[in-house]
């Protein structure tokens, strides 16, 4: 499955994959903000690609277009907070060199359309830390709605307790 919008193309994650991959998730913003420590050689990410990203097929390589180069990841995946079959949780991450250019809103907005029109969703959830005030800037331009604080929900990998902001998108295309 492939998905593409204006600047980029949303495919499955391949091994091919993995040095575009680590360059990314190295970086010492992009994990830390998403709940991962920041992978420290390419074995790790080979790991990380085996693990969570193979043959998942709601999650997606965002390649951009212009260079053909993959700068993230974004998809769908069972919300653990929320058992439910009709939630999907959105997940994304991207290189920090790509932050602020609009890119993730892009991606998220077609795998949204994707998870209503093709997977026939009735929510998506999105949770974000409270200092992450860009991915919640993108949540907020997909249409989702707050509902609310969970306090000391999460232990990162640093043994940092986290509290999650959480959001929430319904699926209008839906009746009821």
């Amino acid at each position: 499955m492939q998905i593409t919008t204006p600047r980029l193309l949303l495919r499955p994650i391949t091994m091919g994959d993995a040095a575009d991959i680590f360059e990314y998730s190295s970086g010492p913003n992009v994990g830390v903000n998403a709940g991962w420590k920041p992978h420290e050689n390419i074995e790790e990410t080979i790991e990380i690609i085996n693990l969570i990203f193979l043959d998942k097929p709601a999650i997606f390589g965002l390649v951009l277009k212009e260079t053909g180069k993959l700068i993230g990841s974004a998809g769908l995946m069972d919300d653990p907070k929320r058992v439910n079959p009709g939630v999907k949780m959105l997940g994304y991450a991207m290189g920090e060199k790509y932050w602020g250019k609009g890119l993730m809103t892009e991606a998220a907005g077609a795998i949204i359309n994707y998870a209503f029109r093709e997977l026939k969703c009735d929510y998506i959830s999105a949770y974000c830390y409270p200092h992450n005030l860009a991915s919640k800037r993108v949540l907020e331009k997909c249409g989702f709605k707050y509902e609310g604080y969970l306090k000391a929900c999460e232990v990162l990998f640093n043994g940092n307790v986290m509290d999650n902001e959480c959001f929430l998108l319904k699926n209008n295309l839906q009746k009821g």
